[in-house]
C-alpha cells in the first residue's frame, strides 16, 4: 500500500481503527459474538488469500476499515452498513455467499451487499463513467440508497489512500470520476462537508499547481484573516448575547477547490476574490423557534452591516431539494469587504453536515428534475417516521429512472432506451443499417431473438446476416421511434422496388403473349380483382400471391377482346406457338457470374450454397436480385415448375479469385487424434480455408460438420478424396 504511513505507523493506525470502530458497533446493539465472527472471517478470508489487494496495492480490509470508520463519524449509518462494508470484499471473492450472511447478518445486510456486488459488476464493464447515463445506472443497480451512502465514502477514502501513489494516471482518473460522479452526488444527498473534500482532492490530484497556489495563499494569508473574522464577529457576538439567543458562532475559509472554481468562472486573481471565508451562527433553539430566531440573528446581522440584496439566499423558508435548511446573507463587513454569513439552528447544521440521513423532521418542497423528484420522496418518507432514517431508508427503493433501461456494448459503450426495448430498437439505436440487418443477439454471453426485452446492465451484442430485410411484423414490438420510422421506410421503399419488378414482369409477359399492355385497360383490371392501390396489386404479384395468368385472364376481359374466333377456327388452322420467349429459361441470353463482372445484382442462395464449377441457374426474386442456385438445389423443381418466367440461364465466367462457402458432413469412428488429422489435412491444402467447425460424438461414433473455403469444385473434390483416405472416416458429403 502507497500511503505516507511507516509499516509501524500503518499496524498502529489499523489497530486504533479496529478498535474504535468495534467499540462503536457494540454501543450501536452489535453482540461480541458478532465481532468475533467477523474478526475470524477477515483473518480466514486472509489467510486463505482471498483478500488480494487491489489495483493501488491496498488491502481490502485496510479499505473497509477506513470507510466503515468514516462513515461512522461522518454519517451516522445505521450497523448494518458497517457489516455489509466490512463483508462485502469477502462476498465479492466468494469466500462466503449471500445466503451465508443471511443466515448470520440478517436480509438487511445481504440486501446491502447485493447492491454492493452489483456497482462492482457495473465496473467490470470498463465504461467511461464520466456520463450521465452512468449514474443513472448505478442508481438502478444500487437499490438502495444506503448503497450510494457507502460508495461515496468509499471513495473518499480510496482518494485518501492513494495520495502520493507513482502511478499518476491511475489516480487521476479515481480523481476525475470521483469528481464527475460521487461529488454531485454527495451534493444531492447534502453530504457537503464530503463533497468539498472529495473537490478539494481532486483538484489536488488533477492540476496540482493550481492547488498548491491557492493552498499556499490561504497559509501565507492565514493570520491576516483570522484577525479579520474576530473584527467582525466581535461586535456580532455582543448583539447576540443581549438578545438572549443560544448560539455558537465561528468562520471558515472556502474549500480549495470552491475557490480555483469561482477564480475559472470570474477570470480573476485570488487577491481580488473578497468572499474567501464565511461566517456561521449556529443557535440552539426548540423546533417551534428556529425560524423565529433565525430571523433574529438575521436582523441583528444586517442593523450592523449593510447587506447585499442580490445575494440574499433563504433556504429556510424554502429548503433546498436535498433537504438543506440555512439564512445565506453577504455584507459589507470593515474596510467594505464582503463577508457571507450563515445563520442556522443545530439540528439544521446536523443536516448539513450529515446530510439528509441525519435527521428525519424537516420539509420541502417539491422541485424539478428527476433527482430533485427522488428528493422529495427521500423526505416524504423521513418525514413521516420516527425510527430514525436508516430505519426508514432501507426499504426505500430507488425507482426514479424506472422509465428507462441503460445497456452496454461489448467495448462498453453505455446506451440509454426507454423501458420495454428490445434488441432491434437497440440495433437501430446504434445504426439504422444494423437495425435492418439483425438477426438477433448475445445478450450476456447468450443467443436472444430480435424481440428479446432488455434490462439494465445487460451487455448486447449485435447479430447481422446480410440476407436480413426489415419485416412488417417488426414494428408489433419495436417500442423506439427511430426503429418504427426507419422498418416503415425501408418496407415501403422494398414495396416500391417489388411493385416495379411486377410490373416489368407483366409487359414482358404481356408482350410473350403478343397482347398489347394499355394503362386504362389495366387500371380497370386491377379495380375489378377487388384492389384498392395500384401499389397493393402489383406487391400481391411480386410476393407470389397473385397469379400472372389470372390477371391476363382479367385483363383480356376487360380489353374486350374477342377470344371467339379462336374457338371456331378449324383445327387444320391451329399452329402452335412455338416462342422460344414464353419461358424465360429457354432464351437465347445466359446470365454470366463471377469475381469479374461488374454490374450484375446477384447473390449465391444460402440454401445450397453453389461453388465455382457447380451446374447453376439464375432465380429473380421479389426484391429484384438474381439468386443464383444449383441445379439440383432441393428448392430447383418447385422453383421452376411454379415460376418458369423467373429462370434465368447463368453460367460462370472466367476463373474466380474468392473463396466459396461450403459444408461437409463427416462421419467415422470417434478415435483419438482423428479430428486434428482431418484438420491438418485443410490447413495444408493450398487456397481451401477452415472456417468452422462442430464436432458430435456418440456410442463410438462421431459426427463433425467443417466450413471451409474453397475456389472451384476441383478443389473440393480434392479435398473429399483426402479426408475419405483418413483411417476411421467412414463418409465425407457435401452438405
Amino acid at each position: 500500500m502507497s500511503t505516507t504511513l511507516t509499516h509501524h505507523e500503518g499496524k498502529a493506525t489499523m489497530l486504533s481503527l479496529c478498535r474504535g470502530l468495534f467499540r462503536h458497533m457494540e454501543s450501536q446493539g452489535i453482540g461480541t459474538d458478532k465481532l468475533r465472527h467477523l474478526t475470524k472471517l477477515l483473518r480466514d478470508g486472509a489467510k486463505g488469500g482471498h483478500l488480494r489487494p487491489d489495483r493501488f496495492g491496498i488491502s481490502p480490509v485496510v479499505h473497509n476499515l477506513h470507510t466503515a470508520y468514516a462513515l461512522c463519524n461522518r454519517i451516522s449509518p445505521d450497523m448494518n452498513m458497517v457489516a455489509a462494508i466490512m463483508l462485502r470484499n469477502l462476498v465479492e471473492c466468494e469466500f462466503i455467499t449471500l445466503d451465508d450472511v443471511k443466515a448470520q447478518w440478517g436480509e438487511d445486510v445481504a440486501k446491502l451487499l447485493g447492491g454492493l456486488r452489483n456497482i462492482t459488476q457495473l465496473y467490470s464493464k470498463q465504461v467511461a463513467v464520466e456520463s450521465d447515463n452512468f449514474r443513472r445506472l448505478l442508481m438502478i443497480f444500487a437499490e438502495d440508497i444506503r448503497v450510494i451512502i457507502i460508495m461515496i465514502v468509499d471513495r473518499l477514502e480510496l482518494m485518501r489512500l492513494i495520495n502520493h501513489h507513482p502511478n499518476e494516471r491511475l489516480v487521476r482518473e479515481v480523481a476525475y470520476e470521483a469528481n464527475f460522479l460521487y461529488a454531485p452526488l454527495a451534493h444531492r444527498l447534502g453530504l457537503y462537508a464530503i463533497k468539498g473534500e472529495i473537490e478539494d482532492m481532486s483538484l489536488k490530484y488533477t492540476n496540482r499547481k493550481a492547488f498548491d497556489d491557492i493552498a499556499q495563499h490561504l497559509n501565507e494569508t492565514k493570520a491576516k484573516r483570522d484577525a479579520y473574522i474576530a473584527d467582525f464577529i466581535r461586535p456580532v457576538r455582543e448583539k447576540l448575547d443581549a438578545s438572549g439567543i443560544k448560539y455558537e458562532i465561528k468562520g471558515r475559509t472556502k474549500s480549495i477547490y470552491s475557490i480555483w472554481n469561482k477564480l475559472i468562472k470570474q477570470k480573476n486573481d485570488i487577491d481580488h476574490i473578497y468572499d474567501l471565508f464565511a461566517i456561521r451562527i449556529i443557535i440552539d433553539t426548540p423546533r417551534e423557534r428556529e425560524k423565529a430566531e433565525c430571523w433574529l440573528a438575521y436582523s441583528i446581522v444586517t442593523d450592523m452591516y449593510q447587506p447585499n440584496p442580490a445575494r440574499m439566499k433563504d433556504w429556510i423558508s424554502i429548503p433546498k431539494s436535498n433537504g438543506y435548511e440555512s439564512l445565506h446573507i453577504t455584507v459589507s463587513g470593515p474596510d467594505g469587504r464582503w463577508v457571507e454569513v450563515q445563520i442556522r439552528t443545530r439540528c439544521m447544521d446536523l443536516v448539513a453536515e450529515k446530510g439528509v440521513a441525519a435527521h428525519w423532521r424537516y420539509k420541502g418542497i417539491k422541485s424539478e428534475g428527476e433527482m430533485d423528484t427522488w428528493m422529495n420522496k427521500v423526505r416524504n418518507i423521513l418525514e413521516g417516521g420516527a425510527e430514525g432514517p436508516m430505519e426508514l431508508m432501507r426499504n426505500f427503493k430507488m425507482d426514479f429512472y424506472d422509465k428507462e433501461v441503460f445497456v452496454f456494448t461489448p467495448k462498453g459503450d453505455l446506451y440509454k432506451l426507454p423501458l420495454g426495448a428490445t434488441v432491434l430498437d437497440f440495433a437501430f439505436n446504434i445504426h439504422s443499417r444494423l437495425g435492418c440487418q439483425c438477426t438477433g443477439a448475445r445478450v450476456n454471453g447468450k443467443n436472444q431473438k430480435i424481440n428479446y426485452k432488455l434490462h439494465s446492465g445487460d451487455t448486447v451484442e449485435i447479430l447481422t446476416s446480410a440476407a436480413q430485410t426489415p419485416k412488417q411484423d417488426w414494428l408489433n414490438f419495436v417500442v423506439t421511434s427511430k426503429a418504427r420510422t426507419k422498418i416503415r421506410q425501408t418496407i415501403n421503399e422494398r414495396s416500391n422496388q417489388a411493385s416495379e419488378l411486377a410490373r416489368e414482369m407483366i409487359q414482358r409477359r404481356f408482350k410473350n403473349r403478343k397482347i398489347e399492355f394499355d394503362e386504362a385497360t389495366m387500371m380497370r383490371t386491377i379495380k375489378k380483382l377487388g384492389f384498392k392501390t395500384v401499389t397493393e396489386f402489383y406487391n400481391d404479384i411480386a410476393n407470389e400471391t397473385l397469379d400472372i395468368n389470372t390477371v391476363i385472364d382479367a385483363y383480356e376481359q376487360a380489353s374486350g377482346r374477342n377470344v371467339q374466333e379462336a374457338e371456331t377456327r378449324s383445327a387444320g388452322d391451329f399452329i402452335l406457338a412455338t416462342n422460344d420467349d414464353s419461358n424465360g429459361s429457354k432464351s437465347s441470353d445466359v446470365l454470366e457470374i463471377g469475381d469479374n463482372i461488374k454490374g450484375i445484382n446477384y447473390r449465391l442462395a444460402r440454401c445450397c450454397n453453389p461453388i465455382h464449377g457447380d451446374e447453376v441457374f439464375g432465380f429473380i426474386s421479389s426484391e429484384g436480385v438474381v439468386s443464383i442456385h444449383k441445379a439440383d438445389c432441393p428448392n430447383a423443381i418447385h422453383m421452376r415448375q411454379r415460376y418458369p418466367y423467373r429462370e434465368v440461364a447463368t453460367r460462370w465466367s472466367g476463373k474466380v479469385g474468392g473463396q466459396f462457402a461450403t459444408t461437409l458432413r463427416v462421419v467415422g469412428h470417434d478415435d483419438i487424434g482423428i479430428v486434428t488429422k482431418i484438420t491438418s489435412i485443410i490447413n495444408k491444402e493450398k487456397d481451401i480455408a477452415l472456417r468452422a467447425i462442430s464436432i458430435d460424438s456418440n456410442d463410438g461414433l462421431f459426427q463433425g460438420h467443417l466450413s471451409v473455403g474453397v475456389n472451384d469444385v476441383g478443389a473440393l473434390k480434392v479435398l473429399i478424396k483426402k479426408i475419405k483416405e483418413v483411417k476411421g472416416v467412414k463418409d465425407v458429403q457435401r452438405v
